[in-house]
């Protein structure tokens, strides 16, 4: 079993790389990959603490790239963590995130949600704020009854308390993450929110940017769309990833590995990830 969607301190997941490696070799896993959001700092003590273990370390990051209707990321595997094109760029992106942070939390405000700047940095262990703690303090504060409900009513895209922020092309996220030695990925392709024909298009648009592959197995894919992502795939050359998004206790419902409880990410996609990175198993 694998989990190649996982996210630490470094970004919006409450354990650090260490601890994460510790939960990984308790769930079983085989291979792991670190893909937080816009930053690699976290790949370092990641790969440190994989050494001498059973479990397979794959540096990665999620960087968020713009799209309508629905919301686009991708993954990058394998990135050098310190290549210098692709940190200027994470460092220009976060900076966005902290004015976005901020307008979140006026809208927040204005909508008669006491939610105060300091309750929602508390949420943030690595310092690293996103919406994933704006939902934790909404849930605190009993706003909403579970952190879905706060993305559901307030926080998600098109929702009152949703702000935008600085954000790449899809096909610059592509360049960005190949050009820092990566393996260019699209993440759960569901929150495209597309028809079966545009997300074709659209795949053979990215796959003729350098896209390399697609997350079919993710935690809140459905069979029949592992069904669709899979066919996809086989259909314009694209490799297989999958992972579970896990946050720890960010959002609890999330186990590493397993998403909702069905989650199985099948080991043998391991071996093509490999070989498009030009690296050994």
């Amino acid at each position: 079993m694998i989990d190649l969607h996982v996210h630490s301190i470094f970004s919006d997941g409450s354990l650090t790389p260490a601890a994460l490696v510790d939960t990984a070799e308790r769930e079983k896993l085989t291979a792991m990959s670190l893909t937080d959001h816009d930053s690699t700092d976290g790949i370092a003590p990641f790969l440190s603490a994989c050494q001498g273990r059973k479990l397979k370390g794959i540096g990665g990051v999620e960087i968020s790239v713009d799209y309508n209707p629905g919301t686009m990321h991708m993954l990058g595997y394998f990135v050098q963590p310190d290549n210098g094109p692709l940190r200027e760029v994470l460092s220009l992106i976060r900076d966005g995130r902290d004015v976005r942070n901020r307008e979140i939390l006026g809208k927040l405000n204005s909508l008669g949600l006491n939610i105060t700047w300091d309750q929602v940095k508390e949420k943030a262990v690595g310092g690293v704020m996103g919406r994933p703690h704006f939902a934790q303090a909404l849930v605190d504060a009993g706003y909403v009854m579970a952190f879905k409900d706060a993305f559901d009513r307030y926080l998600a895209k098109g929702k009152p308390a949703y702000a935008d922020r600085f954000r790449l092309t899809p096909q610059k996220g592509i360049e960005l993450i190949r050009g820092a030695g990566g393996v260019a990925v699209l993440a759960h392709p569901a929150t495209l929110r597309l028809s079966a024909a545009d997300l074709r298009t659209l795949a053979g648009e990215l796959r003729e940017a350098g896209l390399q592959g697609v997350e079919v197995y993710y935690s809140e894919h459905s069979a029949g769309q592992v069904e669709q992502y899979s066919k996809l795939c086989k259909d314009y050359g694209l490799l297989m990833t999958g992972g579970s998004d896990f946050h720890g206790t960010i959002n609890p419902d999330i186990k590493l590995g397993r998403g909702f409880g069905s989650l199985e990410v099948p080991d043998a996609l391991l071996a093509d990830l490999y070989h498009a990175a030009g690296v050994p198993p």
